[in-house]
C-alpha cells in the first residue's frame, strides 16, 4: 500500500507510514493491518508511535499483534459507549493498582467450583455484548463507594439476554465456544474468576470506559465466553452475523490474574476451589 506524500509543510509527526516503513519499525504486516483498521487509514508517525508507547506501558504481556486485535474492538467508538452521569463523573476513577485492592475487597474468600470443561492456559476470553459504564447498584458501589440507589431497571435488557443467550448456546453446541456465563456479581473481575477457574486470566480494559465500570459493573445483558484460538475466526464471523457487539479481553492464564498489564496476584488470593 503506497503512502500518501506529505506536503513540504508538512511535520515528521504528520507524515503517513507505509508497509515497508512500518516493518522497519518492528511492527510486522498483519500488525500494520491492524493499526489500519483503528485508525481508519494510513497512519502517521505519531499515532504509530502512541499505540507502540500503549502497548509497552501495557508490559508486552501480548504480542503487538495479540495487543492490537484487543484494541481494535475498544479503540472503534460505537453509539453504546456513553460518558456518563454527573455523578459518576463526581466520583474519582481508580488507577489500574488500586484495583487490586477492590478485586480483594470484593472477591477475597470466593468459593468457585472448577469448570467441568477445564479450560487450557491460552484460550480466548471475549466479553459479548455492549459495553457498559454502569456501575450504580453494584457490589462495588455498595460496599466499596458506599452508594445506595435504585435498583438498575433491568427490563430492556431481558430480550437482549435472551437473544445473546440463544446465539451463544448455539455456538456452543456446535463446538465453536468452550464455555460461556452472564457478567454478575463482582462484575467483569468477579465474573472471570468464576468462569475460569482454578486457572486465571490476563486481560486488557478499553479506555474509552471508566475502568472500574468496566471491571466492577454489574448491568446486566453482557457475558463471557471462552474460544479456543482455532474457532476464532468462526466465532468472530458467527457474532457479526448475529450483529452483536464483543470485546477481545485476553487470555486464560496458569493461576494468575493480569490486568493491563499489573500483577493483581495468584488466583488463590481470591478464591478457594471447590473439590
Amino acid at each position: 500500500m503506497p503512502a500518501a506524500q506529505p506536503s513540504s509543510t508538512s511535520s515528521m509527526t504528520e507524515q503517513q507510514i507505509d508497509y515497508e516503513q512500518a516493518e522497519a519499525l518492528g511492527i510486522s504486516h498483519e500488525a500494520y493491518d491492524e493499526v489500519l483498521d483503528i485508525v481508519g487509514r494510513i497512519p502517521t508517525i505519531e499515532e504509530l508511535s502512541t499505540l507502540l508507547a500503549m502497548w509497552e506501558s501495557n508490559g508486552r504481556q501480548q504480542s503487538l499483534y495479540g495487543w492490537l486485535r484487543g484494541q481494535r474492538h475498544s479503540v472503534e467508538r460505537n453509539e453504546y459507549f456513553y460518558s456518563g452521569s454527573a455523578d459518576h463523573k463526581a466520583i474519582k476513577e481508580p488507577k489500574v493498582k488500586e484495583c487490586v485492592e477492590i478485586a480483594h475487597r470484593l472477591c477475597s474468600g470466593l468459593s468457585l467450583v472448577p469448570s467441568s470443561l477445564s479450560l487450557n492456559t491460552g484460550t480466548l476470553l471475549y466479553m459479548v455484548g455492549n459495553v457498559s459504564t454502569e456501575f450504580a447498584d453494584s457490589e462495588y458501589s455498595r460496599r466499596c463507594l458506599h452508594l445506595v440507589g435504585e435498583p438498575m431497571a433491568t427490563g430492556g435488557h431481558d430480550e437482549d439476554c435472551q437473544y445473546i443467550e440463544m446465539i451463544l448456546a448455539a455456538m456452543h453446541d456446535s463446538g465453536i465456544t468452550h464455555a460461556d456465563a452472564p457478567i454478575g456479581s463482582g462484575g467483569l473481575f468477579g465474573s472471570l474468576l468464576d468462569l475460569t477457574a482454578p486457572l486465571g486470566f490476563d486481560i486488557l480494559t478499553p479506555r474509552e470506559v471508566r475502568l472500574d465500570a468496566f471491571l466492577f459493573g454489574e448491568e446486566p445483558g453482557r457475558y463471557l465466553t471462552a474460544v479456543n484460538e482455532a474457532s476464532d475466526d468462526q466465532f468472530l464471523l458467527k457474532l457479526s452475523e448475529a450483529r452483536l457487539n464483543c470485546c477481545f479481553l485476553g487470555r486464560t492464564t496458569k493461576n494468575r490474574v493480569m490486568v493491563d498489564g499489573f500483577d493483581f496476584g495468584p488466583v488463590a488470593e481470591y478464591t478457594t476451589i471447590s473439590k
